[in-house]
């Protein structure tokens, strides 16, 4: 497996946002992409356009909290050939935005329902973990070779991951958790011949962000993330963390005491409470 060039790809959540537009970068000549989603009109559109740029691609519609169909059919995917790259991107989200009336009324919970959680988190944690476990399965059988990996897995994350935030509680928490586990799993990996990398992203163009009602700082498009993403991958960075201004400012305000930063978080917009 050559990490620069991978010639076979496994991706979740690729009929729109960061899936999609990693789909096309990837798509070349010669490149199997191996791809699913939610929406079958717009899966099969993406799959049109990286076949007109000369990949080989398969599509399958299906919902990433079904562990025995993902488990089926990345079963399937490593038996018609290797995998090179997975990556679990698949997520969707949801906040606190509608979920208490505009006079703050005591009769509406300021929070968000044990519905919307739970669904966010059996997307966005449950999602990974079913897309991630087959693979490192399907890795290991691979045989060991000291120059070359056996292949690669990349977790998508969010820079909303880094602190908890009021307008949007499950969302970070479920980003928070995903990168810890593939902060985690990358060392352990890493001794079995397979490389872990955390997708950390900043605001991108999506149908996910285009609903926000507020500012995006450094808001960026999909095309570029995919672009970061991919030179990240290649360089087998342990975290991809974009775009760096967002970044320094995530992380100087994970790293301040809480007490200090609890009333600036608490002035930040909420996100729409609908799940997209």
């Amino acid at each position: 497996m050559d990490i620069n060039n991978p010639q076979s790809l496994l991706i979740t959540g690729a009929s729109s946002g960061i899936g999609a537009a990693l789909a096309h970068v990837y798509a070349a000549v010669g490149v199997r992409l191996i791809l699913t989603g939610r929406d079958d009109a717009r899966l099969e559109t993406v799959a049109q356009s990286c076949r007109k740029a000369g990949a080989s691609v398969e599509t399958q519609t299906l919902d990433v909290t079904d562990r025995a169909a993902m488990r089926a059919w990345i079963g399937q995917a490593f038996a018609t050939g290797p995998i090179d790259l997975v990556i679990a991107n698949a997520g969707i989200s949801g906040g606190t935005g509608g979920n208490h009336s505009a006079d703050k009324s005591p009769s509406v919970a300021p929070s968000e329902s044990q519905e919307q959680v739970e669904h966010i988190f059996n997307v966005n944690i449950g999602g990974v973990v079913n897309t991630v476990f087959p693979a490192l399965d399907e890795m290991q059988k691979a045989p060991r070779d000291s120059a070359h990996p056996r292949g690669q897995i990349a977790l998508m994350s969010s820079l909303a991951g880094f602190r908890g935030l009021p307008g949007a509680p499950a969302y970070g928490a479920s980003k928070a958790a995903v990168r810890s586990l593939g902060e985690g799993m990358r060392g352990l990996c890493a001794r079995h011949g397979i490389r872990v990398s955390v997708i950390c992203p900043g605001f991108v163009k999506s149908p996910m962000t285009d609903i926000n009602p507020y500012p995006m700082p450094f808001l960026m498009t999909a095309e570029r993330a995919a672009q970061i993403v991919r030179k990240g991958l290649a360089r087998d960075r342990a975290r991809i963390s974009f775009p760096w201004r967002l970044w320094a400012l995530v992380w100087l305000m994970s790293a301040l005491p809480v007490g200090l930063t609890d009333p600036l978080v608490a002035r930040m917009p909420e996100k729409p409470a609908a799940e997209h």
